[in-house]
């Protein structure tokens, strides 16, 4: 997976001669899998054509902050809310005093205050100007307030001076935004297991039953676990997924085939996810061949018995007991449901969602869940899978190894 895969980045490009190294800058972002969006101010229209950067990017490049089309949905509010990070480049002198004092006179300006994302700053301006007092002091505030200002470089400028101002090049600049986005490694020498999908519960050689788990949650996780640190076995039922890199895999079909690699994963883990859905029954018997239509008859009864319980098994354990954390995919009483399962299968965390929400659980992209404990709930809004799991992976970590 590419260093930045689905990383949403707002490019905030200012008014200079480093704007043209802006351009560079969001191909290099596009290599490593960012989704970029750029807004450009009035100045660094002056110096590059929105068109460049639309080429680029994929995307509209945006200039206006009253919009008449945007604003319609309040654009500026959307893309402040849609960036994972707003980085400017360049950010010349003017923008680095207009966001020290807070003014949103222009899109960019406006986008910065409203949003919730981390703001990085490459600073670009004449050595002068960056060494007078007035900029130290705005920089100043501005990494008091949380801003990550990346660089500036010295060397020679546009004007023949040389000194501190230059914009970093795209590549060190690309090397700051992966740092910045870079998970936190909180599974850092710990080992976790994983189990996805669903399983294949055979009622002859051609039919069987299952339920409609993708295994995109418990792949995301895995990656997740995987990008913290940690040492990942991903248990997976029948599903058609790429495999994590890193990620070692082990393929089952069935609930006792899963049981089996869940307990050879937990003997060695710190950290158990039972993401799978298994199937809570399979046939008593397995037909050899194929079942055929009884004629006469419009009903048919086929006997069923209970799967094992592979989470509550591992919970359960008195000796080389992980971290035991289960899923509860709920189509009504959804937190009463799982916090009878998290008391009942003695968890120490129980990921909630209901899968009958439109554009949720099963199949979907996106998902959004509560996290149960014994000592409260968190809940985690509707957002890609990956973010989620990014999330989820930083609420366990704190939990099962806080010191």
């Amino acid at each position: 997976m590419s260093s930045l895969a689905d990383k949403r980045i707002l490019l905030g490009v200012g008014g200079g001669i480093a704007a043209y190294k802006s351009a560079d800058l969001v191909r290099r972002l596009k290599e490593r899998g960012a989704d970029v969006r750029v807004v450009m101010t009035a100045g660094a229209r002056e110096f590059v054509q929105p068109l460049t950067f639309q080429a680029l990017s994929g995307n509209p490049v945006h200039t206006d902050l009253l919009d008449p089309a945007a604003e319609a949905a309040m654009g500026h509010i959307e893309l402040a809310k849609w960036a994972q990070l707003i980085l400017v480049a360049p950010a010349s002198a003017n923008i680095l005093a207009r966001l020290a004092t807070g003014m949103a006179d222009d899109l960019l300006s406006t986008l910065c205050l409203a949003t919730e994302a981390p703001l990085a700053l490459a600073p670009a301006m004449n050595q002068a100007m960056w060494r007078h007092p007035a900029t130290a002091a705005n920089a100043a505030t501005l990494r008091e307030r949380g801003a990550a200002l990346l660089g500036p470089d010295a060397g020679s400028q546009a004007c023949g001076d040389v000194g501190p101002g230059r914009m970093l090049e795209p590549l060190a600049l690309v090397a700051e935004v992966e740092r910045l986005l870079a998970p936190a490694q909180s599974l850092t020498g710990r080992r976790v297991a994983i189990t996805a999908g669903p399983t294949r519960e055979a009622l002859d050689p051609v039919r069987f039953l299952s339920n409609h788990s993708s295994g995109k949650m418990g792949f995301a996780l895995a990656a997740a676990a995987q990008r913290a640190g940690a040492d990942v076995t991903l248990i997976a039922g029948p599903v058609s997924l790429a495999t994590p890199p890193g990620v070692k895999r082990v393929d089952v079909i069935d609930a006792r085939q899963m049981k089996e690699a869940a307990e050879r994963a937990a003997d060695l883990c710190d950290l158990f996810i039972g993401a799978a859905a298994v199937a809570d029954f399979r046939p008593v018997e397995v037909a050899q061949q194929k079942i055929k239509k009884r004629g006469g008859s419009d009903t048919d009864s086929l006997a069923l018995v209970k799967n094992p319980d592979i989470v509550a098994g591992i919970a359960g354990r008195r000796e080389r007991r992980p971290f035991t954390v289960g899923f509860a995919a709920e189509t009504e009483k959804v937190e009463e449901h799982a916090r009878d399962k998290l008391k009942r299968k003695k968890l120490d965390l129980i990921i909630a969602n209901d899968v009958s929400v439109p554009g949720g659980g099963f199949n979907s992209d996106r998902n959004a869940v509560t996290v149960i404990g014994a000592d409260g709930a968190t809940h985690l809004p509707s957002t890609l899978k990956s973010e989620l799991a990014d999330q989820l992976i930083e609420i366990i970590a704190a939990r099962a190894f806080a010191r």
